[in-house]
């Protein structure tokens, strides 16, 4: 497909959102990623897709108004102004302080940039509880309408949407919020699912809807060699195994799709303290013919049927990113620590390319349209 909308990216990450939207017709004229191994997994991106973007590392340090001089564009002259910014401070996990944490602030660069640019259209994808996160004055929901106000104020028409990845044929369950901001003369309509939940009941009487079921995870990894140990030249890159022994020996015999809380049969001395109806995602086995469980930078899964961790390269192929795209930066075990993003968190915090090319159809769509 021949690109021809302009983007600018911000909090890029490794490039899921970009690599979507590549594929669907937008060139990256700029982008932004402020840990140093997902920045260098982003330089990857680049060079595999041949676009040559300014890439920055911290956002705060970046003038919108120089950078719109520097890219030679008008006001209103830029299709889309994308990104991700940082979900913790509105995540259902973990202590959610919102907007009164400075991570959740960097929600709003998107609205200074969109002052600045005045794009055709703005995109955020966040987490699903920005839609309860309380804004500066504790109202449950606050901070997105804040937000969306915020867009409005400069004339965007704005809607928002959960989307489930594996409905647009990803071998995922990832939910995640998507904000579109239109300017004056656009309109926009979110994808329609390309896939199907198999283990939704049909109503009767209705003709079988020809639609392809959900993708399993056995399509995206079976077909890969057997992982490399940590130290040894990987000849499929990023596909190593840093699962610790003890971790082996704890996930063994748990079966296919389950995990070890709830496998009683189990000696105490291996399942320990996990809580059968709170511990459902730790020592995790994904299941070969269903899509995985949403993963996560704090929780390692592990393989259908081996005792190990999946392997950044799986999670990758889970994700639905290229073979060619290789990850930089260390593998961290359950009990390791780094001070940037290990090779499983650059995956996680992507959002599947796949997912975003569905999106950038509808908003190339749209930009015809307009």
């Amino acid at each position: 497909m021949a690109v021809s909308f302009s983007l600018v990216s911000l909090f890029s990450g490794i490039g899921g959102l970009d690599e979507g939207l590549h594929q669907s017709g937008f060139r990256t004229r700029f982008c932004c990623e402020l840990d140093e191994y997902a920045r260098a997994s982003l330089g990857n991106w680049t060079q595999l897709r041949s676009v040559t973007p300014e890439i920055a590392s911290d956002i705060l340090q970046v003038s919108s108004v120089k950078l719109r001089t520097r890219l030679g564009l008008d006001k209103g002259e830029l299709d889309l102004l994308a990104g991700g910014p940082p979900c913790q401070s509105f995540s259902l996990i973990g202590k959610r302080a919102s907007l009164g944490d400075p991570r959740g602030q960097l929600l709003f660069q998107m609205i200074l940039f969109a002052e600045e640019f005045r794009p055709k259209f703005v995109l955020v994808e966040q987490v699903k509880g920005l839609r309860s996160a309380p804004g500066s004055d504790g109202e449950r929901g606050g901070a997105l309408k804040s937000f969306e106000a915020g867009l409005g104020d400069l004339g965007y028409s704005v809607q928002h949407q959960v989307l489930r990845a594996s409905d647009y044929g990803v071998p995922q369950h990832r939910e995640r919020l998507f904000i579109v901001a239109a300017a004056p003369g656009y309109s926009f309509s979110f994808p329609e699912p390309s896939h199907l939940n198999p283990h939704k009941p049909q109503s009767d009487g209705q003709p079988e809807d020809p639609r392809p079921k959900h993708v399993g995870v056995r399509k995206v990894i079976e077909d890969l060699p057997s992982p490399v140990k940590k130290g040894e030249v990987a000849h499929f890159p990023n596909h190593i195994d840093i699962t610790p022994p003890r971790d082996k020996e704890r996930i063994h015999g748990v079966p296919e799709g389950q995990y070890l809380a709830a496998q009683m049969h189990l000696p105490a001395h291996q399942r320990q303290r996990l809580n059968p109806k709170k511990d459902t995602t730790k020592f995790r086995r994904l299941s070969w013919d269903e899509p995985s469980l949403t993963l996560r930078g704090g929780e390692a899964f592990y393989h259908p049927e081996e005792d190990r961790y999946i392997t950044p390269r799986e999670a990758l192929r889970i994700h639905g990113f290229p073979d060619e795209l290789v990850l930089e930066g260390p593998i961290r075990g359950r009990s390791g620590s780094y001070r940037g993003l290990d090779q499983h968190r650059q995956v996680s915090n992507a959002v599947p390319p796949a997912l975003a090319a569905a999106l950038g159809r509808q908003l190339v769509r749209a930009l015809k349209q307009g």
